[in-house]
């Protein structure tokens, strides 16, 4: 695969959309800009900001393993996933009140608005704060209260995806689900996250089987670390809408068949997969490929205060190294609306606004 120079990575947040290091020419830049988003694949802890952490840790007795916010930034050169899961949940320590999720959800929804983002379906892990003494209601009513009221200021609406830690035994998601009963109504689905290697999804079927009698959908990574078999266990065994980050389908003609064929959404996420070193460039994740297969692929953020840009900063990267057009783009749009969890009429708003912005006649759909 033809690759090219791995530009540099701005990492903070409050870099202007436009001051992208990733060439562009100005059309699919604009176009970038105006296309509205719809964001599947973000884990709320990992939108923690190290000036937010800083904060936190000082309202609530926390110390941190660094001397100010850009010490803990400067950290954040990761070998592998687990190297920055290290990372994550120590920072995860800051989190300690309702008020503090709250704080967290809003804070990623207002600086997501920049990007355009019109609908999000953020993921977050329980287990993560449970574990450390935190009420679960604490925890998911908070980021609820945070959502809800990012979605009352800017019009950003949300479905919010509980995730089990794959790492942890699958008695330990039993319990999360139960604990989740009381709030399953204002969740979309659960998701599986952590570290893939060594463990497999077949035994968290049960949990699942039991949260789709709840009237959650599922989601669940795979196919980042693990290879293609993984993403086709996952699909049998788990019985997902979603797979997240999915990458390694692309070594496999027939999973990506059976993707494409069963329209199963991928959320890939071009700057996390850079970052973490499941490819050394970003050119070298196969976006292209997925794509040109009929895989409905989508674009971006995962972990984005770790990982060195928010979703529009991943549109911009993938269109520059994997040389995206807007036509692309557009499929790419229309994937993510199509496989959210939003409801139809909110769909049908946000391909509108689509339709508006590709109306130029540089896409005909």
């Amino acid at each position: 695969m033809e690759t090219c120079p791995e530009p540099g990575i701005t990492l903070h947040m409050e870099a202007a959309v436009s001051e992208s290091r990733y060439p562009l020419s100005p059309q699919l830049d604009e176009l970038i800009t105006r296309m509205p988003k719809v964001e599947l694949h973000v884990h709320i802890e990992g939108t923690l900001e190290p000036e937010l952490a800083f904060r936190l840790a000082e309202k609530n007795g926390v110390t941190l393993p660094y001397a100010d916010a850009e010490q803990m930034r400067a950290a954040y050169n990761f070998a592998d996933l687990q190297s920055f899961l290290d990372v994550y949940y120590a920072a995860c320590a800051v989190l300690v009140t309702r008020e503090d999720f709250r704080d967290l959800a809003l804070a990623y929804l207002r600086r997501v608005a920049a990007d355009n983002v019109r609908h999000t379906e953020p993921f977050f892990d329980p287990q993560s704060h449970t574990s450390r003494g935190i009420a679960f209601g604490d925890v998911v009513g908070g980021i609820l209260e945070g959502l809800e009221m990012g979605e009352r200021e800017l019009g950003i609406t949300s479905r919010l995806i509980m995730c089990f830690l794959r790492d942890q035994p699958a008695e330990d998601a039993e319990a999360t689900l139960t604990a989740a009963e009381p709030w399953a109504r204002r969740l979309a689905a659960v998701g599986l996250d952590s570290e893939e290697p060594g463990h497999p999804p077949e035994p968290f079927s049960a949990v699942y089987a039991r949260a789709r009698k709840m009237g959650l959908l599922g989601v669940a990574h795979a196919g980042e670390e693990g290879d293609a078999s993984m993403v086709v266990r996952t699909l049998d065994s788990l019985h997902v809408a979603r797979i997240d980050h999915g990458v390694r389908a692309a070594d496999d003609p027939a999973v990506m068949r059976r993707l494409a064929e069963e329209d199963i959404p991928l959320t890939v996420c071009p700057l996390s997969n850079f970052r973490l070193k499941v490819f050394p460039t970003v050119a070298q994740v196969p976006i292209r490929a997925l794509l040109d297969a009929g895989v409905a692929v989508t674009l971006n953020s995962d972990d984005p205060a770790y990982f060195g840009g928010y979703v529009a900063d991943n549109y911009r990267a993938a269109t520059s190294a994997c040389s995206l057009t807007a036509e692309d783009l557009y499929r790419i749009g229309q994937f993510a609306i199509r496989g959210s969890f939003a409801e139809e009429s909110r769909k049908d708003e946000l391909m509108a606004e689509m339709e508006s912005v590709f109306a130029d006649g540089t896409v005909t759909g």
